[in-house]
């Protein structure tokens, strides 16, 4: 992998992520743009503990333009993007509406192909295993910067999780403080500890493989199961067997077999409705351990995929118990999506 850093117009970072190490990136961004003028601000909920960021500039941000103006293409023929470059492998740039921004942490945005009309599941190995290079090394960069606590990479695909761009991309987020499920996670982590002497997300995947069946895929370094108490239709988490706090912590060979089970795993979904459907939308989610917990190495590194689908043509609203008071409701038994999941595999 090379890695290429540089300026847009408006001072933010772009970073070039190439396979090839004699790829030259020296296109300059000639658009006028006006310096970044973000009002993010963080405050915090005293009755339920959380954070909540006010970011009142995103109400201006590019909002689903045509596919002949998608600003996540490479620029060409005098139409300028956010990527100066004619192509490109994998790109990782500072978001210029960001949610997170200065002393209330990061916002930047990852392209993981220059074709508008992908998906991540149509990348083949070796272009997967560069976005995983490339979540990697912006977690690794992002940790060093004193206004982030826990780094928070994702994918949203599909207008009906609200994505505005449909060119494939995800982002990454640099917290300054560590989320609530995270939270949630440490707390729950702790109590078992404290009660057991064990990890907890050891026992839970130990008790994932020992029940078997809501597993959907089990690999030599990674294993995927539907959890007992999904929250969504379809859910699958992702563990690598070997447990590590973050991406930074993978071996070799967790490396290597995670872009083949994480792509098998992205057509699974995209079958689970059967043909003529489209395309299923879903939110990829890295959970990852924040930087300043007293021992990060009980905590579990797991990638959360799951779809808002929960049937053809219907869709899963939070309504007002899931929305009003955070008690989920499941139409779809976790043991009969893993069962669907396993059908739908590839021949």
């Amino acid at each position: 992998m090379k890695k290429t850093a540089t300026r847009l117009a408006d001072g933010r970072e772009l970073i070039y992520y190439d396979a090839r190490d004699d790829a030259v990136r020296d296109a300059v961004d000639p658009r006028p743009l006006d310096p970044i003028a973000t009002s993010s601000e963080i405050r915090h909920d005293r009755l339920l503990g959380d954070n909540v960021a006010v970011a009142s500039h995103r109400q201006g941000r590019t909002y689903h333009p045509p596919a002949d103006e998608c600003p996540l293409c490479p620029s060409r023929e005098g139409r300028h993007s956010e990527i100066p470059a004619a192509d490109y492998d994998v790109v990782v740039f500072e978001n210029r509406f960001p949610s997170l921004a200065g002393d209330s942490g990061r916002c930047e945005v990852v392209c993981f192909t220059s074709d508008h009309n992908a998906s991540f599941a149509d990348l083949t190995v070796e272009q997967a295993a560069l976005v995983l290079e490339a979540w990697t090394d912006r977690t690794a960069e992002l940790a060093d910067l004193p206004s982030v606590e826990q780094v928070f990479c994702f994918e949203n695909r599909g207008k009906e999780i609200g994505v505005t761009l449909g060119h494939p991309h995800g982002q990454i987020y640099g917290y300054p403080f560590a989320t609530p499920r995270t939270q949630l996670m440490l707390r729950s982590l702790a109590e078992h500890r404290g009660r057991t002497g064990r990890n907890l997300f050891d026992d839970v995947v130990a008790d994932e493989r020992a029940d078997g069946r809501r597993i959907v895929m089990d690999g030599e370094h990674w294993i995927a199961f539907v959890p007992y108490a999904a929250h969504w239709p379809y859910e699958v988490h992702l563990y690598p067997k070997r447990r590590v706090p973050d991406l930074r912590d993978l071996d070799e060979g967790a490396r290597t077999e995670f872009p083949q089970m994480y792509l098998e795993l992205l057509k699974r979904f995209d079958r689970i409705f059967g043909q003529g459907e489209p395309p299923t939308p879903y939110i990829a989610a890295w959970h990852q351990a924040p930087f300043s917990i007293a021992d990060r190495g009980e905590f579990a590194l797991h990638l959360e995929l799951f779809t808002i689908r929960r049937t053809s043509g219907k869709l899963k609203f939070l309504a007002g118990s899931e929305s009003g008071m955070n008690v989920f409701i499941n139409d779809v038994p976790p043991e009969a999506a893993a069962e669907r999941l396993r059908e739908v595999a590839s021949k």
